[in-house]
């Protein structure tokens, strides 16, 4: 720890801190343009100055100067820095000054405006006049992709964007050119970007220089309410912030959470809002002579006790898809089971993952800060940088730190960070340390070994295998020790842990995901299941969102809400119950899952005991009083040493990743026409690469 005077104010912070964060520890307040505390320090804009007692007598760039260079004065003193001098003020004056020198100053057409630091910080330190007379330098716009807009008139070459895209996203496809009037930051060829991580330069942008393309003039920042909530594209379950307009989404910004996405989201989570909008379903309808007619909901109820009245419990299933919370999970299995059912599944992928082998089994133990824990890793049937891109920009921020090796079964991929290679599938499973001695001894030789079992590899006919087998190995290098579980599932879906951890997997005599899709029941409640195919047979029952596959399948369909649209519960991939809130309202006659199935429940003849959402998670919490806090409570690993024990050698398999199309893994991207530029960019690009 290094203590120092801040503006008279003394102040003990640790000894690595730079001035600026030191100022800022005492309370001052310094403006900054290029510093960014997830990204190296540029030095570039000079907006940071401060003045040093006994130092250069002119300003000194607070970013990158450290407290350690601080000297004491003659007689020992503390060192000083003065954060508001006259100075200090005319210093930043000059800086704002030169930077509004070329800049175009169309802030009343700017998607930036009201939420701007250049405007921030000229009404807070700058000046109401500028003595240059000479032209503006303009600089040519350029096409970066679908989702970001650039008007590089406005930039202030703070290269924020160029250290994300190379140090946090991983490919260098943003850069600096020329010098002094003719640099610009450009991708070079000004071919499209593609990082899935990419839309996060719109948010470190200082200025209006890089906006959202979807987004643009669309709304100002004053006229969007703001909520909130979890994203669920995913299973990181990463904080995002929710801004509608009336019943309308806006868009979709992240919000900071170091345990989880620190401050980063994926481009399909903050651009697949347009999605929401687009192929929903506002009303019920019933199949009618092959066809599907708009209906209103006592004829949806009616045809499904008509169907319902009669039928042995064994045979009526119920399966739930990847983006159902909790709470209407909780209601369906409530409501199969007061028909006499135990067939019910949440495994639409049908992942060999079952809650009676402990919660260890099937979580991402670590933790996702974990990660920055570990000393070695390996990667088993996964492609994080699709299935979790929030996640694997942590593996590669802990492999940025060095000593980090990293060994991949399965398929042979550019993960944005060094890999070592070490086979296919399964034969390369069972003798690692013949695929690669080295990366073998590191394993072994590790403190905190990790690893990370995808869904590809579990949703085979040999997942329990697979699964055993990697227990084995976790076991065997001390993955699973005191104080540290480095086994871990990584989950594609966000209902699947919640689901996994209430039980919605089939009971006795139950029926699982496969058998009730391929004609094992005679009635299927579909609770959002689009990712599957259903045999013809069954009296499907779908409530979900959008005229997907699930719908188009439905003998009755009840319109639902999307998870903007109510409050839930998802617990993400390493067991964190999260809770979110409700933006907007659902469209036209459609209703919250939880409330159709209650009101469905009534019809039937078999109520469930709430009438409302609070009453519902009361229910719920009786069972699993863990789901309302927001923490993360580790899994006992006995559930992992005893499938351990249950492994045996599997040979010829291939492990692949689950995710063919980033952009496009549920209804709701699947309805976003910026989803589908992008995947249509990005399949053209993996065609170019082959060529």
């Amino acid at each position: 720890m290094t203590k120092l005077r801040v503006d008279n104010i003394e102040v003990e912070v640790p000894d690595h801190f730079t001035l600026l964060q030191a100022c800022e520890a005492a309370g001052a307040e310094i403006p900054r343009f290029c510093f960014h505390e997830r990204l190296s320090i540029a030095g570039n804009c000079r907006m940071c100055l401060v003045e040093v007692k006994g130092g250069p007598p002119k300003p000194a760039a607070s970013c990158a100067m450290g407290v350690r260079d601080l000297r004491p004065g003659p007689n020992g003193e503390l060192p000083e820095v003065f954060t508001t001098t006259p100075m200090v003020k005319k210093a930043r004056e000059g800086v704002l000054e030169f930077l509004l020198i070329n800049h175009p100053l169309d802030c009343p057409i700017c998607d930036q405006g009201g939420e701007c630091d250049l405007q921030d910080q000229a009404m807070a330190f700058g000046v109401d006049r500028s003595r240059y007379q000479e032209n503006k330098r303009a600089v040519e716009d350029k096409y970066i992709g679908p989702l970001v807009k650039t008007i590089m008139t406005r930039c202030i070459h703070c290269t924020r964007c160029v250290r994300f895209t190379t140090e946090v996203a991983g490919i260098s496809e943003l850069g600096l050119v020329g010098r002094g009037e003719d640099a610009e930051i450009t991708t070079f060829l000004e071919q499209a970007m593609t990082s899935e991580l990419q839309g996060n330069v719109i948010d470190l942008c200082p200025v209006g220089a890089l906006t959202s393309r979807p987004y643009a003039f669309q709304a100002r920042p004053w006229e969007l309410s703001k909520t909130e909530t979890v994203d669920v594209m995913d299973a990181v379950g990463s904080a995002i912030r929710v801004d509608t307009r009336g019943r309308e989404v806006m868009r979709i910004l992240p919000r900071t959470n170091d345990e989880i996405n620190e401050e980063w989201i994926s481009d399909k989570t903050r651009f697949v809002w347009d999605g929401l909008r687009t192929q929903r379903l506002d009303q019920p309808y019933v199949r009618q002579d092959g066809r599907l007619r708009p209906a209103s909901w006592a004829e949806a109820f009616a045809a499904i006790k008509a169907r319902v009245e009669g039928v042995d419990g064994s045979r009526i299933g119920a399966v739930a898809g990847d983006l159902a919370a909790v709470e209407e999970m909780w209601a369906l299995k409530r409501l199969v089971a007061e028909l006499g059912s135990t067939s019910l599944d949440c495994r639409q992928d049908g992942a060999q993952l079952d809650p009676v082998n402990g919660r260890a089994s099937y979580l991402f133990n670590t933790t996702i800060a974990g990660i920055e824990d570990a000393d070695a890793l390996l990667i088993i049937g996964a492609n994080p940088r699709f299935e979790s891109s929030v996640l694997n920009a942590r593996i590669r921020k802990r492999w940025r730190m060095g000593g980090f090796p990293i060994g991949v079964i399965g398929e042979a991929i550019d993960l944005r960070y060094d890999t070592t290679y070490l086979g296919a599938g399964s034969d390369t499973l069972s003798d690692i340390e013949g695929a690669s001695k080295g990366f073998f001894d590191a394993l072994m030789k590790a403190e905190r070994p990790m690893i990370i079992l995808g869904q590809g590899p579990l949703a085979g006919r040999d997942g329990a295998g697979v699964l055993a087998m990697v227990a084995a190995l976790a076991r065997q290098v001390g993955a699973v020790s005191e104080g540290w579980n480095g086994f871990n599932v990584l989950h594609t879906a966000a209902s699947r842990v919640g689901g996994l951890d209430i039980g919605f997997v089939p009971g006795e005599a139950g029926q699982d995901f496969a058998a009730m899709t391929s004609g094992g029941v005679d009635v299927l409640f579909n609770l959002g299941a689009d990712e599957v195919d259903i045999a013809a047979g069954p009296f499907v029952v779908y409530i979900g969102t959008h005229g997907d596959r699930g719908a188009h399948r439905a003998d009755v369909i009840l319109p639902g809400a999307a998870y903007t649209e109510k409050s839930g519960t998802w617990v993400n991939v390493e067991g964190r119950a999260q809770v979110g809130s409700r933006a907007s309202f659902p469209p036209g006659d459609a209703r919250e899952d939880w409330a159709i199935l209650r009101a469905l429940s009534a019809v039937l003849g078999r109520t469930l005991p709430f009438d409302s959402l609070a009453a519902l998670r009361q229910d719920l919490y009786q069972s699993h009083p863990w789901m309302q806090s927001d923490f993360v409570e580790p899994a006992d690993p006995s559930g992992v040493l005893a499938l351990a024990d249950r492994a045996t050698t599997l040979s010829g398999l291939s492990f692949a990743s689950p995710i063919g199309d980033f952009y496009l893994t549920n209804p709701i991207a699947r309805a976003s026409k910026v989803m589908a530029e992008c995947s249509q960019l990005a399949h053209a690009a993996q065609l170019e690469a082959a060529e």
